[in-house]
């Protein structure tokens, strides 16, 4: 087993680099598929590490691994980079600025991929000093934010030969993140109508921005008849034009489904499809659908799980002091309600009244995952190979996902020091894992019990392309079941007449 001082040791002796890294990725804020920025900033780091570098992997140009080692077990740590649109883009701040629409880092990742960065790199040093045999691989994945980066990573292969995989996540809490996730499936869905004059020939248009308007409802109506645990979330990408005096021949609409597994995701997602087959029967307009994304829900591995929550019980509470809790304080009187506050701590299963503003204790973990009512293309790791994630305490209690406040901290004492302890913890449990045969063999035969054996099954169909290869016009038409592993090809969709 490791010597969890000395590892630690290493780790703060590495840390001002990714710190700053850390910093240059936060002031980039790059969107999905375009972190280019943020991937030349890692690969130069790794090359200094004497890392070996493997660029545009699954055919993205912001998707790269990285290698170092030399026999023994393979363990892989993932990153994320990407940022999310039109979030205040500030530090520091304790009231919404205006930033003008600016993207921002409103979910870490800018401390996620260097944490995980910074924890590859400790893990190398230390087998090398040891003179331990070992394989440490980081993925730079891109587009974790509406994306699914990962996904088409795994739906390349690219995880399928690790014996082990480690990454974490910035939140508000320490401890072992075991999470119940949900699988999603995201689809644009366009109509195509018939633009006349609104006023003196109304009766000859066909208006594709009703259909979307019937297609919202329709699925507003579906959601009383639809599992209490499942998602469905749009967003109205094209509403053909700002004319109102012009029948709008175009209109484009964005859903998002949840569900707990993939087939229950896909289940829904075909219930939407009809609502808009319905929608474009009733406008007598044409539509198609352009499936964009999809991921699968997180696996657990308790085995892992409990590596790592042993290891986050040696390394204890995340080390903060006062200073660092002032932004913390002051969001919590400006901008972080009571109710975000007790959100938060029932999300995790403390109870209400905690009286720090930061995460002062490590999160208790009996083995029960908590559940996440989001998505992760985590998720589709874990189907490939057994996957641990870490959380670490980074962020105010109460603090909003995807939210300006979030921002705000991401480059504060607070964050930089939940970001090396929680590195500290996925290189602890790697170490383990390198040190213990037992530790793999363990959880690859939990890995193997829980798929039943079966080969991963990516949920995104062979001849859906990436996001950023795609054509402008793009969708196969409504009409045909979508199978998640390329059965019913989108080329063979019937129209709608």
């Amino acid at each position: 087993m490791q010597d969890i001082a000395r590892l630690a040791a290493l780790i703060d002796a590495e840390s001002a680099t990714y710190l700053d890294l850390s910093d240059r990725i936060w002031e980039l804020a790059e969107l999905r598929y375009q972190e280019h920025g943020a991937v030349a900033a890692q690969t130069e780091q790794l090359e200094k590490e004497g890392f070996r570098i493997t660029r545009n992997v699954a055919g993205i140009p912001t998707a790269f691994m990285a290698e170092a080692g030399e026999g023994g077990p393979l363990i892989g740590f993932l990153g994320e980079y990407d940022a999310l649109s039109g979030l205040s883009q500030q530090a520091n701040i304790a009231r919404r600025a205006d930033a003008g629409g600016a993207n921002g880092q409103g979910c870490g990742h800018n401390l996620l991929g260097t944490g995980a960065m910074l924890a590859a790199v400790a893990v190398r040093k230390y087998l090398a000093r040891n003179g331990m045999p070992g394989r440490v691989r980081y993925y730079g994945c891109p587009a974790e934010e509406g994306g699914s980066g990962k996904t088409f990573m795994a739906r390349a292969g690219l995880f399928a030969d690790l014996d082990m995989a480690v990454t974490w996540h910035p939140g508000a809490y320490f401890g072992t993140m075991s999470v119940k996730s949900l699988a999603n499936v995201q689809a644009y869905f366009r109509f195509t109508g018939r633009a006349t004059h609104a006023a003196s020939a109304p009766h000859l248009g066909r208006s594709a921005l009703d259909a979307v308007e019937l297609m919202n409802v329709g699925v507003n109506y579906m959601r009383e008849h639809m599992p209490s645990d499942a998602r469905i979330h749009y967003a109205v990408t094209d509403t053909g034009g700002i004319s109102p005096n012009v029948v709008q021949a175009k209109a484009e609409v964005l859903y998002l489904v949840r569900a707990t597994t993939v087939a229950g995701a896909m289940e829904l997602f075909e219930r939407v499809k009809k609502i808009a087959e319905g929608a474009a029967l009733m406008t007598e307009t044409q539509a198609v659908v352009d499936f964009d994304k999809a991921c699968s829900e997180v696996l657990p591995n308790t085995a892992l799980e409990m590596a790592l929550y042993q290891n986050a019980l040696k390394l204890g509470p995340t080390p903060f002091v006062e200073a660092d809790k002032a932004l913390a304080i002051e969001l919590r009187g400006n901008a972080i309600t009571p109710a975000d506050v007790a959100a938060s701590l029932r999300l995790v299963h403390m109870p209400p009244g905690y009286p720090h503003p930061l995460h002062q204790d490590v999160l208790p973990f009996d083995g029960t995952p908590f559940d996440l009512p989001g998505s992760t293309d985590v998720g589709d790791v874990s189907w490939v190979t057994p996957t641990v994630q870490a959380w670490g305490a980074c962020f105010a209690i109460g603090t909003p996902g995807h939210s300006w406040q979030l921002v705000a901290q991401g480059k504060n004492a607070a964050a930089h020091k939940g970001m090396v302890h929680a590195a500290k913890a996925m290189a602890a449990t790697a170490i383990d894992a390198f040190s213990d045969p037992k530790l793999i063999e363990a959880a690859r035969a939990e890995w193997v019990e829980r798929t039943g054996g079966k080969p991963y099954a990516c949920p995104i169909p062979e001849l859906v392309p990436l996001p950023f290869e795609k054509k402008a016009g793009s969708g196969a038409p409504l009409g045909r079941p979508l199978s998640p592993h390329g059965a019913g090809a989108l080329s063979q969709m019937k129209p709608v007449v």
